[in-house]
């Protein structure tokens, strides 16, 4: 898919599609839908709905997980983790907007972990792009994008969810 024709329902069937094959390889029973704030979240609210996860979706701020906490401080815009007591023994998808450099997925398995030991996190993204530091990929994609250095991808909604292609300095 070209930059230039992102089109973000195309992007939210394909996710799905994947989505919905996994769970079956996987023999996914009763998942536990979670989104990562912001973008994540937006998502996530589309593919429960569609998919009929029965479980309410849950939300996860990952704010206090990352590993550039100490150099960033706190995000003024943290919000809460909206998580059930337990995911001991449960199967989660997790979902984010952009896969770029993994950190942030990394940062939630770090949550969801304290949460307790699930029976298997399966990942699905919006958009995968090129750039990734640590040994995480995701499960599932609506697609992959190639950016040339000093862009980056913001997804802004929540309606109409769309992408911005920035640069940045």
């Amino acid at each position: 898919m070209t930059i230039e024709h992102i089109e973000i329902p195309v992007l939210l069937n394909q996710l799905e599609s994947s989505i919905f094959e996994v769970m079956e390889q996987r023999k996914v029973h009763n998942p536990i839908f979670i989104g990562i704030h912001t973008g994540g979240v937006w998502v996530a609210e589309k593919l429960h709905r569609w998919l009929k996860i029965e479980e309410p979706l849950a939300l996860l701020d990952i704010s206090f997980y990352r590993d550039d906490f100490s150099q960033i401080g706190v995000n003024p815009k943290v919000k809460q983790s909206k998580v059930p007591l337990t995911l001991e023994g449960r199967d989660i998808i997790l979902i984010d907007d952009v896969f770029y450099t993994g950190r942030t997925i990394r940062a939630a398995l770090n949550e969801i972990f304290d949460y307790g030991r699930p029976r298997q996190v399966i990942l699905g993204v919006l958009i995968e792009r090129n750039g990734r530091e640590v040994p995480i990929r995701p499960d599932c994609i609506g697609a992959e994008i190639n950016l040339a250095k000093g862009q980056r991808i913001k997804l802004t909604g929540p309606e109409p969810l769309d992408v911005d292609i920035q640069s940045v300095p």
